[in-house]
């Protein structure tokens, strides 16, 4: 537990506001490599994990081709060949692993307001403010990039969901239980229905038609209030002349231990360039994983492999 204080009190608070939102960029990824490198040094741990959240930023923001992102992926090797040298040092085996590649996207799916379109979906209304009600609702969908999970209250209503997204632009694949048990989908938490975004579309968690009856969230940095994942939340509203003011208000109230409000976000997902879910088409936008040691990985991995991996590398399997 003293953790916590001994890396506070040797690299500052962690840069929250750096690890996720509009400001998200290279400090958040160069607090964790600093910590990281004091508990190999001070720990000497067996088997060290290290997240290193940089290149879902930019990447998700321009797009995996633009000349940020190239520069995004330089600017975090530059950074990790301090960590790099340390291993090696130490005569660590070192594993670069990554979850999954992304890949350029330029249309939405609004998902939620076609369910609510079909009178699937509903809403409860507050301070002019609406707001999902799920219990109310006969279907509605978790989005999570290239794919959303439709959740369908009653099986006499799953007929009338399908038919609501059936051939809606956007969507490749919607699978039901046949096609979930095909994918390894078919677990307990899993939607009655998986939707499957086409390369170029992503699926957002938009319920509102008109954007002056948003709920109050939908504005500001807070994924745990959102029915689905808003990768919009990395971005400033340029429609807001004095965002910037806003941004620096909240964050000096924050700093003087006030309650604040950040309310920078815009409702306007059209700037996302990047995002993944889908299988892959290519290898080449596959997640990837390299090794230190020589062939001490085959050709292909599959995801539900790299545990037990990592453990035989550690010498712990």
């Amino acid at each position: 537990p003293a953790l916590h204080d001994e890396l506070t009190e040797k690299f500052g608070t962690f840069p929250l506001f750096h690890f996720w939102g509009p400001g998200a960029d290279l400090v958040s990824s160069q607090w964790i490599i600093d910590a990281t490198r004091h508990i190999m040094r001070t720990r000497h741990p067996d088997l060290t994990l290290c997240y290193l959240p940089h290149l879902d930023y930019d990447l998700q923001r321009f797009g995996p081709d633009d000349p940020r992102s190239l520069q995004a992926a330089a600017d975090l090797d530059a950074a990790l060949a301090p960590l790099l040298d340390d291993a090696r040092a130490e005569g660590r085996t070192v594993v670069a692993l990554s979850e999954y590649g992304i890949t350029r996207v330029n249309r939405t799916v609004d998902i939620n307001r076609v369910l609510r379109r079909a009178g699937l979906l509903e809403v409860h209304t507050q301070d002019g403010m609406e707001y999902l009600d799920p219990m109310a609702s006969r279907a509605f969908a978790v989005a999570d990039h290239q794919i959303a999970h439709v959740y369908v209250r009653r099986p006499e209503d799953l007929d009338a969901t399908r038919a609501a997204l059936e051939g809606l632009p956007g969507i490749d694949q919607l699978l039901d239980d046949e096609g979930k048990k095909a994918h390894h989908l078919d677990h307990p938490r899993a939607g009655e229905l998986v939707a499957v975004a086409e390369p170029d579309a992503w699926f957002t968690y938009y319920y509102w038609f008109d954007d002056d009856r948003a709920p109050d969230f939908a504005q500001l940095v807070e994924i745990h209030r959102k029915p689905g994942y808003d990768p919009v939340e990395l971005f400033m509203d340029p429609l807001d002349p004095y965002v910037k003011v806003k941004a620096a208000t909240a964050l000096a109230r924050k700093k003087l231990g006030l309650r604040y409000r950040m309310a920078v976000v815009p409702l306007d997902p059209s700037p996302v360039r990047g995002s993944h879910g889908r299988l892959p088409a290519s290898d080449d936008d596959g997640p990837l994983l390299i090794c230190s040691t020589p062939r001490a990985v085959g050709d292909r991995v599959e995801a539900t492999d790299v545990k037990q991996l990592l453990l035989q590398l550690a010498g712990l399997g």
